[in-house]
């Protein structure tokens, strides 16, 4: 029977999946199959992509993150002779003495007070030699220079200290022409006080070119629409790089920076340890040199492999710190924003 027009009937509303009166349970639920859905279409469509980064990801497995799970030897007084398993536990005592030992203090300030040099003085040169060496307007000329500038990047550091050593030791070319003109001689190398000036200039000659490539290439993808209209618009060459190449180059140079400042604890070791005995430990020891001589010369595997540890986690915590600042400006950083 008919229920009367004047009494309200009650009904339920349509069960529209895209309504918001569903329940959020089965809206999850929805969203799920839908993102499965989608992952399964994208694996069908990229699977022979997947497969030819196999191979990088087991070296990267293999030789990055496997070598990782040793780290647990910075807790244990370990020692080679019995393994892993059988050395006993130390707990943070390796990371106490580490703290107090003075040693490892100064190296830590020379790392860092050399990683600030350069990157005020070394840091920006693969950019100005980028946009000099994108300025030659003949193809030939600029790739012989290039194939200058790059050359140095393959040469061994024992072999960059022993032409620096040629040219600015006390037996090299520089001290001999000061004392054929009447002055006292020159010795660069062996001076403590000028060691920071010393391994920069070695690093902006070895690999100053070698750093031009990446902004190189980010000058190349800058739309050359933009300087024509630019130019068009009377504005100068100035003008031009001020606003069109820098910003363009910006995103890279961030990216590069937050890098640096990730690996700002780890200045290298083969260049440091080949002048360490001639300028001094006070002013040569950097904490790659200084793991060196407290763990494979003495055994303290535990002791280095807790400096190690703690070099990493700084690095890591100085990469997060930088990308939060490069997203508070607007840039992308080395991941996206979420």
């Amino acid at each position: 029977m008919a229920a009367p027009d004047h009494i309200a009937v009650e009904r339920s509303p349509a069960r529209n999946p895209a309504s918001p009166g569903r329940p959020v349970a089965a809206r999850r639920r929805a969203q799920e199959r839908a993102k499965h859905g989608s992952l399964r279409s994208r694996f069908r469509r990229d699977w022979q992509l997947l497969l030819m980064t196999v191979p990088a990801i087991g070296l990267l497995l293999l030789f990055h993150y496997v070598p990782l799970l040793g780290n647990v030897i910075a807790f244990q007084d370990y020692s080679p002779y019995v393994g892993i398993k059988d050395s006993p536990w130390a707990g943070m005592s390796n990371f106490q003495w580490l703290m107090f030992d003075q040693s490892f203090w100064d190296a830590t300030i020379n790392t860092l007070s050399i990683t600030t040099f350069q990157l005020i003085f070394y840091f920006p040169l693969p950019i100005l030699l980028a946009i000099l060496l994108d300025s030659v307007v003949r193809p030939r000329l600029r790739l012989f220079i290039q194939g200058i500038v790059y050359m140095p990047h393959f040469f061994s550091w024992v072999l960059v200290v022993t032409l620096f050593q040629q040219m600015f030791g006390g037996a090299g070319l520089l001290a001999q022409i000061l004392r054929d003109h009447g002055f006292s001689g020159l010795d660069i190398m062996t001076n403590p006080d000028t060691f920071i000036l010393l391994v920069t200039a070695e690093t902006v000659w070895k690999d100053a070119g070698w750093g031009t490539i990446i902004f190189l290439a980010a000058l190349a993808a800058i739309n050359p629409h933009l300087y024509e209209a630019a130019a068009v618009d009377g504005a100068s060459r100035w003008r031009r790089l001020w606003h069109i190449t820098l910003p363009g180059l910006r995103p890279v140079f961030v990216l590069l920076l937050i890098l640096r400042l990730g690996d700002a604890l780890n200045v290298g070791f083969e260049q440091f340890f080949l002048q360490r005995d001639a300028v001094g430990r006070d002013a040569a020891e950097v904490l790659d040199t200084f793991m060196y001589w407290r763990t494979l010369l003495t055994g303290e595997w535990s002791y280095g492999a807790a400096a190690g540890l703690v070099k990493g986690v700084a690095g890591l915590i100085l990469i997060l710190i930088a990308n939060k600042v490069a997203h508070r400006f607007g840039e992308q950083g080395i991941y996206k924003r979420s």
